[in-house]
């Protein structure tokens, strides 16, 4: 039984009258039906009959607990999107802007736990939802509706060769909704990560947790080094040399992640521009130090992964680092 059903089976007695046009199923009978999740929007009716009433729509990633079948209609106990703005409800968490409602909907589009193909079906239907999400064209719920999508491939099918990505993939749309909604706030300039809008990081370290030592793991821990960087740096050069370590430690702990050759630039450029901060204040021992240290970050990146684009920046940095050409605050000489 999912984790949503379970939610449901705990909530009926919380639920308003108004929620529900049909009444709700006992809790037993929630609990022991079989569950499966929307890959398109289905409305739900009264009746297994098209000029039935209709209640509400359940869109495509909501999850339905099937209590019995008539025809090519079945009848279910499904999250239904709150009729709330968008902009004005939370939709972090899985479900989050779900109400359940019991209804008929027509069986199409439903895909079951331990379907034949199901998890790639399930998968193809969250990578539209989120190249949807990507386009000029999205509606304000295609991210949220990839997320569903890939969370219940890995709950559905967690012995699928897709499960771990779809896992991370849900779990970093959660992180970039989050991490925009942190940037859009003026704490987002505090220097101090603490003062700023913190990314939840629950799922990415069930990740780590659950798929140690794979690709997914690593860029699980690398999302995660976002909620410990600065915001504006406000001139300290505290803050490149953090996160100057922050970064070139995960080479370490990560040395095959796809994120290893863009981490050991960042550590590079970081150590550059506190090379020129020093500068800045007088203190040419520790410019001279910082630029030595980028230096050979640097030269990391163009001989570990020469076929990165991040070789080549890294060879521009190097350059810039040896004719004194500032890459932080202003090029005067």
């Amino acid at each position: 039984m999912s984790r949503a059903c379970l939610w449901f089976a705990t909530t009926l007695l919380a639920l308003p009258a108004a929620a529900q046009t049909l009444p709700a199923p006992d809790a037993k009978a929630i609990k022991n039906a079989p569950v499966g999740v929307l890959i398109r929007d289905s409305e739900l009716f009264v009746a297994p009959d098209n000029d039935s009433s209709k209640i509400q729509t359940v869109t495509q990633g909501h999850e339905v607990a099937i209590l019995e079948s008539s025809k090519n209609w079945i009848r279910v106990f499904a999250n239904t999107d709150v009729e709330q703005n968008p902009d004005e409800v939370e939709i972090f968490g899985i479900d989050a802007r779900a109400v359940p409602a019991s209804g008929w909907i027509l069986e199409k589009g439903v895909i079951r736990k331990g379907q034949p193909k199901g998890d790639i079906i399930l998968f193809g239907a969250a990578v539209s939802a989120e190249a949807d999400a990507s386009s000029g064209h999205a509606s304000k719920r295609a991210a949220q509706d990839a997320r569903l999508l890939y969370h219940h491939v890995s709950e559905y099918f967690p012995d699928s060769p897709l499960a771990a990505e779809s896992a991370w993939r849900a779990a970093d749309i959660r992180w970039q909704l989050e991490r925009a909604d942190s940037l859009s706030r003026p704490s987002a300039h505090e220097k101090e990560n603490y003062l700023r809008g913190q990314m939840n990081e629950e799922e990415m370290h069930k990740i780590e947790k659950k798929y140690p030592k794979s690709k997914w793991a690593d860029l699980a821990a690398w999302d995660l080094i976002q909620n410990k960087v600065c915001g504006d740096w406000q001139g300290s050069v505290k803050c490149p040399l953090k996160e100057s370590e922050l970064y070139e430690k995960y080479v370490i702990d990560h040395p095959d992640s796809p994120r290893a050759p863009q981490s050991l630039y960042e550590a590079a450029w970081r150590m550059a521009a506190a090379g020129d901060m020093y500068s800045g204040e007088g203190d040419q021992a520790k410019a001279t130090a910082a630029r030595a240290k980028s230096t050979e970050l640097g030269n990391q990146v163009t001989t570990r992964f020469p076929q990165s684009d991040y070789s080549a920046r890294a060879a521009t940095l190097i350059y810039k680092v040896q004719q004194a050409i500032p890459i932080y605050g202003s090029d005067r000489d």
